[in-house]
């Protein structure tokens, strides 16, 4: 059961209609979880979060398949990011070819899951991206981690300020804003600009890839590691 007192709202995006009906079904059945309808393709998925907005009724969460005739769902995935900035994507694909990953969190996509994951990884996924957190195939996590590894060093880290280096270690553990903001005694808004800057600093484009860098730098305390090495596969 998840943590949050009201149920997520969901709307599924599925070319495949054999896929798409089994997700339905799938989410229906969860009771923290809302489906608040489903898409056969991107350009349906925008027309839906549209009347959603005008009745101030959108989805908290969109499960996006990437695969779809155009616009893909990675380009709908970077259009709901810059329209609706409180809607989170959770890209769900059947491919794992690290470009189309970094090309999914670059659109701002919260999670990247195959689609033979098994239904709990679903449903944490959801809740992660819920909670502002970060869920990425194991599998994935560890190619990306081994990519960042292999990159070239420099030392942006003597660009941050002492302050966003702290945030930075607590991004680097998997945690949300609201969880950033109080630890550090600081306003959820000032958590979030704080990370919006230590993006830019870093020349990322996701907390995914914050953490893996908070990580790999060896920022991350000690008891913490666990959890971020797993790139915030929080349930």
């Amino acid at each position: 059961m998840t943590l949050e007192t009201e149920r997520i709202r969901v709307l599924v995006v599925d070319d495949h209609a054999v896929v798409r009906r089994g997700l339905v079904a799938f989410l229906e059945g969860e009771p923290d979880l809302e489906l608040v309808g489903d898409a056969d393709g991107g350009l349906r998925a925008l027309e839906l979060l549209a009347d959603f907005d005008a009745q101030e009724r959108l989805p908290d969460v969109v499960l996006m398949d990437l695969q779809m005739a155009p616009p893909d769902g990675i380009a709908v995935t970077r259009e709901i990011r810059a329209r609706y900035r409180d809607v989170e994507v959770v890209a769900l694909t059947s491919f794992g070819e690290e470009a189309r990953v970094h090309a999914a969190l670059d659109a701002g996509a919260a999670g990247y899951l195959l689609k033979d994951a098994e239904a709990d990884e679903v449903v944490s996924a959801i809740h992660a991206a819920h909670r502002g957190e970060l869920q990425l195939d194991p599998a994935i996590a560890r190619r990306l981690m081994g990519r960042l590894r292999a990159a070239p060093r420099d030392d942006p880290a003597a660009r941050m300020t002492a302050r966003e280096l702290e945030v930075l270690r607590v991004v680097g553990a998997g945690k949300a804003n609201k969880e950033i903001a109080a630890e550090l005694g600081i306003s959820e808004r000032t958590a979030r600009t704080h990370v919006s800057n230590i993006l830019s600093k870093l020349g990322l484009h996701s907390r995914t890839q914050a953490a893996l860098w908070a990580v790999r730098e060896g920022l991350v305390d000690a008891d913490r590691r666990g959890d971020a090495a797993d790139a915030g596969r929080q349930s």
